[in-house]
């Protein structure tokens, strides 16, 4: 029998997915991006985030809650290799894996010592959906952290892309200032699954208490409602 430990959720973040469907795929995608992290009552002591002010960026240590299936499969298929090539599980970072743990670096926009919250940490670029637990945080480290000889694997051979993203005016009005540039950045990372590519298909994507209505035809993503 497999050995069990357990793990305590010290935070939750907050930002503008109430679901996973255009989440970024990975972090740092779309800077523009801003969450609050939260800790759970048990943990908002100012003493435990002392010093970490002096850090650019954090790593978080997080449970893919909303991605949970009751057995695990040696292998997956990425969206980066547009859902119809399997490659090792380990190999990837596909939320489907034995023990449903994330990891992503955030970059750490200013830490606030409020009253009731304790402390809260203001980040940019997370992909996380809101109401996610985090299980820990821990600093990036550059000397450490960065590996300019790294190889990517099969990423290396898959290119991002990114789509060509028309919002008329008069939809954009609708769209508070502080969240355009996100939603902007959203989009162009092209939120649908990889597996769906029908150009007449109306997607929605829940953003910011807003729900975009939008299309996809070759590279161009087209915003038809934003209500």
């Amino acid at each position: 029998m497999s050995e069990q430990v357990e793990m305590k959720i010290i935070a939750r973040i907050q930002n503008d997915f109430s679901t996973k469907f255009g989440v970024p795929r990975q972090s740092g995608l779309v800077k523009d991006l801003r969450a609050e992290i939260v800790f759970e009552p048990e943990y908002r002591v100012a003493e435990a985030v002392r010093g970490l002010d002096g850090y650019s960026h954090i790593w978080l240590i997080w449970h893919f809650s909303q991605a949970i299936r009751a057995g695990w499969s040696p292998t997956v298929r990425p969206p980066r290799l547009g859902g119809n090539r399997r490659t090792g599980v380990f190999a990837t970072r596909s939320p489907f894996r034995p023990n449903s743990i994330g990891l992503s670096c955030v970059r750490l926009e200013g830490v606030e010592l409020t009253g009731g919250r304790g402390p809260v940490l203001h980040v940019s670029g997370a992909d996380l959906v809101s109401g996610t637990p985090i299980f820990d945080i821990k600093p990036y480290l550059p000397y450490a952290d960065c590996i300019p000889d790294a190889t990517g694997g099969f990423t290396d051979e898959t290119p991002r892309r990114t789509l060509s993203v028309e919002i008329p005016d008069e939809l954009l009005c609708r769209v508070p200032e502080d969240k355009r540039k996100a939603l902007l950045g959203v989009l162009e990372n092209d939120p649908r699954p990889s597996y769906q590519r029908d150009a007449e298909r109306v997607y929605g994507l829940s953003f910011a208490d807003m729900e975009v209505k939008f299309r996809v035809e070759e590279e161009r993503l087209m915003v038809l409602a934003i209500d």
